[in-house]
């Protein structure tokens, strides 16, 4: 159970790294200075990371849990 448990800790930071990366790219496409057009479709995309980034920070902190109570 101790794998399950440095798994779910790995997946976590790596969910936890796409989160930064996503407030990081957001900022600077704000300060870009971008047309409304481009900044949204530049926004979306980092919406979709984002989204992706929970889910994997989500399955990582459950595999966690789940190699605790297993162990």
């Amino acid at each position: 159970m101790d794998l399950l448990i440095w798994i779910g800790t790995a997946a976590a930071l790596i969910g936890v790294a796409m989160l930064v990366w996503c407030v990081v790219r957001a900022m600077r496409l704000r300060r870009a200075g971008l047309p409304d057009a481009e900044l949204r479709a530049g926004l979306q995309k980092v919406v979709l990371v984002n989204m992706a980034a929970l889910g994997v920070s989500a399955i990582g902190l459950g595999l966690v849990v789940a190699g605790i109570l297993l162990g």
